[in-house]
C-alpha cells in the first residue's frame, strides 16, 4: 500500500470500522512501529523512529477519544504541545508562552477559557482543545482522528471551516472521519481503506463513484476475500 501527500492540501482516510486507519495513525506517529515499508516525511526516512522525535520533525495528531491533560487547564494543555511537540531551536520563550498559548486557542474558538479546566468544557470545546494543543506544536502535517464525531452540525460544519483555515495557513491535514457529508466538502483528495488496505483513491466525486467504495461500505461482500477468489486458478 503506498500513499503520497502533497503540502497545502486536506486529505481524507475513509473506511468501514476495522479497515485500518487509526492503526496507520499509530505507524505514521511510531506508536505502533512498522513492521514492513517505510515512511518518509519531507525526504527523511522516519519509519522507525520514536514517537517524541517523529513529533519533532513536524507532525502532530489527535486521538479520536480525546486526551487532554485533565490535570491541567486549558492553556496549560496548549502549551504541553508548545514545549514538548516542537524541535528543541523552536520551543517558546517562557514570557511569550501565555500570549501564544492564547493566540492557539482564540484560533480554535477557545477565546475566553483559558483558565478553564477540562471538566469545565463540553464534547465540543474539549475537542477544539485537542486541535489547539495539536496546533501549538507548529506542525507540517496534522492528523485529525474523527474530530467530527459526536458533534452536532453546527459544531461540525464549524470545524469544517477551522479545518480549511488550517491548511490555508500553510498545514496539511490527513483526516480519518465518517461524517461523510463534512469529507466531501473539506478533502481535496480520499484514500479509501478496506481491512487494511487501499482500495480507492481520487478527488471526492471520484471516490464516490467507486464501484469497490460504494460496495466496501454498503457491505454487500468481503472486497479482500473475493480478490483472492479472483487469484485462485480454474482446474
Amino acid at each position: 500500500m503506498t500513499l503520497e501527500i502533497e503540502a497545502g492540501r486536506i486529505y481524507g482516510l475513509i473506511g468501514p470500522n476495522g479497515a485500518g486507519k487509526t492503526t496507520l495513525f499509530n505507524t505514521i506517529t511510531g506508536v505502533i512501529p512498522a513492521s514492513t515499508g517505510t515512511i518518509t516525511f519531507e525526504g527523511r526516512d522516519i519509519t522507525r523512529l520514536p514517537p517524541h522525535v517523529i513529533a519533532r520533525c513536524g507532525i502532530s495528531r489527535t486521538y479520536q477519544l480525546v486526551r487532554p491533560f485533565a490535570e491541567l487547564n486549558a492553556i496549560e494543555n496548549v502549551k504541553v504541545g508548545m514545549f514538548f511537540g516542537r524541535s528543541r531551536d523552536a520551543a517558546p520563550v517562557d514570557a511569550d508562552a501565555d500570549a501564544e498559548a492564547e493566540e492557539c486557542l482564540a484560533r480554535v474558538g477557545l477565546q475566553g477559557k483559558a483558565e478553564a479546566t477540562v471538566g469545565e468544557l463540553n464534547l465540543g470545546e474539549r475537542k477544539r482543545l485537542e486541535i489547539a494543543k495539536s496546533l501549538a506544536a507548529r506542525p507540517h502535517l496534522v492528523l485529525f482522528d474523527e474530530v467530527l464525531a459526536g458533534l452536532n452540525p453546527t459544531e461540525a460544519t464549524a470545524a469544517v471551516r477551522l479545518f480549511q483555515e488550517i491548511c490555508a495557513a500553510g498545514t496539511t491535514i490527513l483526516m480519518i472521519e465518517h461524517n461523510m457529508q463534512a469529507i466531501m466538502s473539506a478533502c481535496h483528495y480520499i484514500f479509501v481503506l478496506h481491512h487494511g488496505e487501499l482500495i480507492g483513491q481520487g478527488e471526492p466525486q471520484a471516490v464516490a463513484r467507486d464501484p469497490a467504495v460504494v460496495e466496501a461500505y454498503l457491505g454487500r461482500r468481503d472486497l479482500k476475500l473475493e480478490r483472492r477468489k479472483r487469484t485462485v486458478p480454474h482446474a
